[in-house]
């Protein structure tokens, strides 16, 4: 069964104790199956799965967490205490140095689940750019009447001349 968004939706309960109950009852899974108005490849797995576990229920739709990082947690939180500078990028390179390959969404995430937020503000930007720190400063001390395209402007005069 389908959601009108294209998902698929879990059959109910009572669906595979049917099936469960006309397999019991002599049936074949794939009879049942038929009788049912199931896929045959569906009540063969809920049969296999009774006969496995004793249970017809439903496995679990929710994912384990399969995280790389999660072995080198408290390197990871050790490594943003003492630097708190690093950016996402550089911690992905340590990472590397380690032998742990991890992408900058991976690292992000872990940071997140520890309540971490790594930010950069614009100050960490204008320390490599000292002309759009001036002309920031300028924008800054000058009258509010500048638009974003007047600053734009000195920006780029200030850069290119």
């Amino acid at each position: 069964m389908l959601l009108g968004d294209g998902m698929p939706r879990t059959y109910s309960g009572d669906l595979r104790v049917r099936v469960i109950g006309a397999v019991e009852g002599g049936l074949s899974a794939r009879g049942a199956a038929r009788r049912l108005a199931v896929g045959e490849s569906t009540a063969t797995a809920w049969v296999g799965r009774w006969r496995r576990t004793g249970s017809s229920e439903a496995k679990s739709q929710k994912g384990r967490s399969r995280s790389p990082l999660a072995a080198h947690t408290s390197w990871l939180l050790a490594l943003i205490t003492e630097q708190t500078d690093l950016t996402l990028e550089e911690i992905g390179e340590r990472l590397a140095a380690r032998g742990v390959r991890a992408a900058v969404s991976s690292i992000w995430r872990f940071y997140d689940r520890h309540g971490i937020s790594i930010k950069k503000t614009v100050h960490a930007a204008e320390q490599r750019c000292p002309d759009v720190a001036s002309a920031r400063h300028h924008w800054k001390s000058s009258s509010r009447s500048l638009t974003p395209k007047s600053w734009l402007s000195t920006v780029l005069r200030a850069r290119f001349g």
